[in-house]
């Protein structure tokens, strides 16, 4: 499929992106409200749009735009995986003009290794370098509606 990528936000479709993530491993049942406050701290939104203009596919980057940026949340719709749709959102992340000064760029993933690989990403070789703190996820539906 030959995807239509675009950084503009006014181009998401907040429905579809509930509908991909929410059945994510990493964020299952993931709100509107999540999604929204996501992206309105991000430094970059990335949509997949079909010939329809369908959203097939998301990410975003949380970015200090600087020196640091994380990928997160790329996901692409199930009907529409294995057709390079995710690595054409991840280049375009990472080619970004707005992100073109960033060195350092980091990301999570349990399964998609073989496709971050394609697009320059390694594992880390310095491990003992970084650390982290994984808190359990709020149950945001008392106070986000």
């Amino acid at each position: 499929m030959n995807a239509d990528i675009s950084s503009d936000p006014g181009r998401l479709r907040i429905d579809e992106i509930q509908r991909m993530l929410s059945r994510s491993s990493w964020c299952p049942g993931i709100t509107k409200q999540e999604i929204l406050q996501g992206i309105g701290h991000s430094a970059l939104v990335v949509g997949a749009y079909d010939a329809t203009g369908r959203q097939v596919g998301f990410c975003r980057v949380i970015s200090d735009r600087t020196r640091f940026a994380y990928l997160l949340d790329v996901i692409v719709a199930e009907d529409c995986r294995h057709q390079g749709i995710g690595q054409a959102m991840v280049r375009f992340a990472v080619t970004h003009p707005d992100l073109r000064d960033v060195y350092q760029w980091l990301l999570r993933t349990s399964d998609a290794h073989g496709m971050y690989g394609k697009c320059g990403f390694v594992p880390l070789e310095d491990t003992d370098r970084w650390m982290g703190m994984m808190k359990q996820r709020p149950d945001r539906r008392t106070f986000l509606g």
